[in-house]
Parts: structure tokens; sequence; C-alpha cells
């Protein structure tokens, strides 16, 4: 096995030129290097994605999540085209070290946070490290091997991505499931465990990962203004895509940002234009309309895939109810479909030499996996979300491999690196900002779903009789949610009929008192008239029989009102037995309409009295569905929401896919393609390419 195919008719000249620079077996070697990195990346992606509302929980900031993952997109996808860059002109291999590096620097700090936002500042230093895994090794695959090859050594790569799909969700669920290990919570594990995996792989790298040399370019320069207007453009935007909902969209901060974001935006422009050849991004890579149109569709693809993807777990713990390790295998469907269709994309690519067609088929299934999600609600079955997101996986699939390859084929050969790290990059941004807009929609909406499910009169009347009933809100597992949604609800109601029924009582008691009083002093007058009762004894006397006469007439009097009232008569006072089904339906129906009209009227104050329960969303666990009823069917009408969002953008996606021409793959790898234009010194190193 070699890197590059030799015609037959070439003649000797030609096949000395075309020599393979590195046989079957150095590849392989560099592939288990790569594999070592790719498992530290997606493994730490899985782990996080099961445990994060196990985090988000504990730390009191679930409604913060965007905060942790945007600050790992951010500083990945900035150091991304960085990462590119420096390893066209200093080499893959040091560049892939010093990520790994950053990356168990930044696991170490991340499990000490003591807040989201302290943990999304050390998720920051985490993406860093993150840039180099995500973008370097398909670069490095580019560099070793001519695109219709790599399906045969795609397995490998699989493998890792299987395993890590695997065994992610089972790990990051103990972790999360843990109360302690070791005398440390059990989430931050989810963060440490990367330390031995990242030091097995710095070994493997070290040994491993050795690529053929090229000729040190002269008098290279680094963009490192192109990189500092590549932060001041997208923080900001970012920013305000994550702060918006809480600043205000018109708000001075938010208009600062989108000023600051823009000045980032054109000086990044003019910088990378006077840079020229030594810009991050260079200019020049975007006169290929091959690149550009694969460049578009992939912001398109990363902001539907990311943006959408990122809820499918919450949706499977908060509403299904699963466990942070039962979620993290019900993804498996998604990665089953990724991992089916790219390998089938990957053997038709490999025997026709076609690919053309991916970024069509692969945006319009997947457009098709996001309706069927659209479609979902509190009560749909687990099956029909695992067919959902199998479709995704399939669309999904058919579109990672396409469009990196066409940027990839694109491009001159020493472009490998920035080209690569330029579609990671423009696909990142799109992820990022999809992440940080579609999560801050989620949590915009979430407040107000809730409080427009609570004035829905059949989920309120069977939520309020749940609350209401002693023998429910008494549960154990009933205690949070009564405590964060209903007994701010419950007590001022219970308070309120029972001061109007401790004055029908006071009332019920005033009457009968004065009617036994008149009946039996009418009584003892007319004794006293007749000679029977000393007219002395009279006020005795009537004292006497009124107290007799009394605790009857009371009881009797209070019998009646408690039946008109729907009551009961407990230590001679009227009171609602909640037990009593009949009483509770009684004053639930009465009580409802009235609730529902005031929530209504106040809905804007009671969505930001709602605000508190998406902070922490523990209280759900193990509740009764008519208590959490209200808060699922919120948070699944504002998930679709996000899936018609993915939908609406993939279709564009689509749309897009069919004025997009694929280049034609290259025949060879891009180090044989630059050996056999440039030459190799007598030492084995690749000549350097003038630019």
């Amino acid at each position: 096995m070699s890197t590059a195919t030799t015609a037959p008719g070439a003649t000797r000249s030609e096949r000395k030129q075309s020599a393979p620079i590195m046989t079957h077996r150095q590849i392989l070697l560099v592939i288990y290097g790569l594999m070592a990195g790719m498992f530290l990346s997606s493994l730490d992606q899985t782990i996080v994605g099961t445990a994060i509302r196990t985090i988000g929980d504990d730390l009191h900031g679930l409604d913060q999540q965007a905060w942790v993952t945007t600050a790992y997109l951010i500083t990945s996808t900035i150091s991304v085209p960085i990462y590119g860059k420096l390893s066209d002109i200093f080499g893959r291999r040091p560049l892939f070290l010093f990520g790994i590096s950053v990356f168990i620097l930044g696991s170490v700090l991340a499990s000490f946070s003591g807040s989201m936002l302290m943990l999304a500042a050390f998720r920051g230093v985490q993406g860093i490290g993150a840039g180099a895994l995500m973008s370097l090794p398909l670069a490095i695959m580019a560099d070793i091997l001519a695109p219709r090859e790599r399906a045969k050594y795609q397995g490998y790569f699989f493998a890792v991505f299987g395993v890590s799909s695997l065994i992610g969700p089972l790990v990051g669920g103990l972790f999360a499931g843990a109360h302690q290990i070791l005398w440390i919570d059990g989430w931050r594990w989810v963060f440490l465990v990367n330390v031995p995996i990242g030091i097995i792989a710095l070994g493997m790298v070290i040994a491993f990962l050795h690529l053929p040399k090229i000729g040190k370019h002269a008098n290279p320069r680094i963009d490192w203004w192109g990189a500092t207007a590549v932060i001041v453009a997208l923080v900001p935007l970012l920013l305000v895509a994550e702060q918006g909902r809480e600043w205000g969209w018109a708000s001075v901060g938010a208009l600062a940002c989108y000023i600051i974001g823009g000045v980032g935006i054109i000086a990044f422009v003019l910088i990378e234009i006077a840079m020229k050849n030594d810009a991050i991004i260079p200019i020049r890579l975007f006169h290929s309309r091959p690149f550009s149109w694969a460049t578009g569709i992939g912001v398109l693809v990363g902001f539907g895939m990311f943006g959408a993807m990122m809820t499918i777990p919450l949706y499977m713990q908060i509403v299904v109810g699963l466990n942070p390790t039962e979620s993290g295998f019900a993804m498996l469907p998604m990665v089953l479909g990724l991992m089916t269709s790219s390998m089938g994309a990957g053997q038709i690519t490999a025997r026709t030499g076609k690919y053309g067609f991916f970024p069509r088929t692969g945006t319009f299934v997947m457009a098709m996996g996001f309706l069927l999600l659209a479609f979902i609600h509190a009560d749909s079955p687990l099956w029909y979300m695992l067919i959902s997101m199998f479709v995704v996986g399939l669309g999904l699939g058919q579109l990672m491999q396409s469009l990196t390859m066409a940027s990839q084929n694109a491009v001159d050969a020493r472009d490998m690196g920035v080209a690569t790290s330029a579609a990671t990059f423009f696909r990142q941004i799109g992820g990022t900002l999809g992440t940080a807009i579609m999560l801050s929609v989620l949590f915009t909406l979430l407040p107000t779903n809730i409080t427009h499910n609570m004035a829905d009169k059949p989920t309120l009347t069977a939520a309020l009789n749940a609350a209401l009933d002693p023998a429910v809100a008494g549960k154990a597992n009933n205690t949070a949610v009564m405590k964060q949604l209903w007994t701010p609800i419950v007590d001022p109601i219970q308070k309120n009929i029972q001061d109007g029924l401790d004055k029908g009582t006071a009332q019920a008691k005033a009457a009968v008192d004065a009617a036994v009083t008149a009946k039996v002093t009418q009584g003892v007058n007319a004794a006293v008239a007749a000679g029977q009762v000393p007219a002395a004894a009279a006020p005795a006397v009537i004292a006497q029989q009124v107290a007799a006469a009394k605790p009857a007439a009371e009881d009797q009097a209070l019998q009646a009102a408690a039946t008109q009232a729907h009551a009961t008569v407990k230590d001679g006072a009227l009171t609602v037995d909640w037990a009593n089904k009949d009483q509770r339906s009684y004053w639930v129906d009465k009580l409802v309409p009235d609730i529902t009209t005031q929530i209504n009227k106040n809905g804007s104050k009671a969505s930001s009295g709602s605000t508190s329960s998406v902070s922490d969303t523990s209280f759900l666990n193990g509740a009764d569905a008519a208590l959490t009823r209200p808060f699922m069917n919120g948070f699944t009408e504002a998930i679709v929401v996000i899936y018609w969002v993915g939908f609406g953008v993939l279709m564009l996606a689509f749309v897009l896919s069919w004025f997009f021409k694929a280049p034609p793959l290259r025949r060879t790898s891009a180090l044989q393609e630059q050996a056999d234009a440039a030459g190799i010194t007598e030492t084995g190193t690749i000549k350097a390419q003038e630019a």
C-alpha cells in the first residue's frame, strides 16, 4: 500500500518521481497516533454531553449551559485556523502534541469548577487544545492518503468513534450518578478521566506519529493580527447570542457587541488581504467556487447540527426520564446512522471517484430527520425519537467527509492544512452560533411555555388536583417539585379557602347562637309569664339552656354549611378535607378558571417567576407526572421550535447544494503531490514549494 498510484503507461522517470514516500506500515503507525488523539476528544464530548444536566443541577446553573458549551466552541473554533496555518509552516506533529497537552491542562482545571461560569472558562482552555484535535487529523489524513484510498482506512477511525460512543455514556453516567469517587464529587471525574487517557494519547502520538519532513519556508510570517481580529469578531457576537435574552436584543450592551463584532469582521478581511499567502485563511482560497460553496454549506450544516443536537440529551433526560447513562446510549441510533452512511459514502467514493451528490442527499435526509423531530411531544414514544435520530445520523454521515473532501481537493497540496482548518473553522462557526442562538432561544421560550401550560385548563386541573392531594404532595419524590412549582400556588389557595371557611364558621355559629338564644329566651319568658319560672332566675335558666342547646345546633348548622361548601366539620370548624376526592375535585373545578384568568393576565410576571425552575431541573426526578406536566409540555414545545429552525436551515443548505459542483479527486496524497512537484532531498525531506 502506498500513497500514490502509478499509471500503467508511465515512463521510468515518472515512476521514479512517483515513488511512494510512505509505506503501508508507516501509514498505519500514523493512524494509530491520530486515533489516540481523536479518542481523547470524542470520548470527552460524549461523557460531558451525558453528564451536563447533572453538572448544571449541582452547580445550580443548567440555564447557563450555553456558556459552558459556547466557551468550548469559541476557543476551539478560533484556534482551528491558527493550528491549520501554523501546521503548514512548522509541521503537524508538534502542534498536535501541544493541543493534547493543553486539553489535559484544561481538563484538570475544569474539575475544580465551583460554578457554571468557572466551568465555562476552563472548558474554554480545553477548547484551545481541542482545536488541534478537530482539524489536524483531517489534514494529516489528506497529507498521507489519496482521497480514494481513505475509505480503506475508515474502519480504524469509526472503531474509535464507535468505542467512545459506547463507553462514553456508561462512563459519563457512572460519574454523573456517583455522589463521590475517592472523596471527589462524581461529576468532576468527567474531566479528571481525561488526564490518564491524555497521557496515554501523548505517548502514542510521540511514538507513532512520524510524517515525512517538509523543507522550511524562508522567512515565514505568522498572522497574529488576523488571529486577534478573529477573536475581536467572534467573541462579542457569540456573547450577545448567549446573553441577548437577558440584556435585550436592542440594549446598549447588545448594540456594542454588534458594532465590535462588525468592526472585527471588517478588520479580519482587510488583514487577510494584506497578509496574502501568510494569512490564517488566505482570501485566495475563496477564489475557488467549490471551496466557497462547500464552506457556505458547511456553515449551515454546522448551525443546524450543533444547535439542534445539543437539545436531544436534555429531552431524553428531562422529558423521557432517562438517566445520564441511558440517555447516552439512546444516542447510539444517531451514531449508527452516521457510521453506516459515512462508510457507505466512503466506499462509493473509493470505487467510483464520485462524491458531488452527497451534499444534496445528506442535507435532504438530515432535514427530514429534523422534520420528524419537530413532531415530538411530551408523550412521544422513545422509539419515535430513536428513529428520528437514526435518520439525522444517516444524513450527517454523508456530509462529514464530502464537504471536507471538496475543500481539500479545491486547493493546492501546499494549502492542505489551511484549507482543512478553514473548512472545519467555518463549520464550527456555524455550530457555535447555532449552539449559542438555539440554546438561548430554548431558555428564552421555556419560562413562557411553562406559564402557558400552567394556564391550560386540562393540564392545570390534573396538576392542581395532584398538588392538593396530601397523598401525592406528601410523597418524598414530590417534595422538590412541590417546593419549586406548586407550593407557591397551593399554599395561598388553601389559606384563602380556609379564611373563607373560617368566616363561614363564625357566621354560622353567630346565627345559630342568635337563633338558639332567641328561641330559648322566648320559651323561658313564656314560662316566667306562666309562673313556672321565677323572674329572677330567668337569666340563669336562659344561659343554661342556651349552653346546652348550642353544640347540637351549631353542629347541625355547620354540617349543612359543610355540605353546601363541599367541606368537612372538624373540631367545630369548617375545613376542606383535601384527601377527599369529591371535595378536592369541587374546589379544583371552581379554582381553575380563576387561576387561568390570573395567569393569562399576569403572563410576564408569571414567566419571570418560573425562570428559577430552569436553572436546576433536579426537582423533576421521580416526581408525579401530573405535577411535572406543565414543565414537560413547555420544555417540549421549546425543543420543537429548535427542531423547526434546524429543519429550515438544512433545507436552505439543500437548496444551495444544487449550485455546488464538487472538484475532481486528486490521484495522490498531498505529501506525495508536493514530493512529485518539488522533489526530495538526499535526507528524505520534501522540498518546500514556492508560493
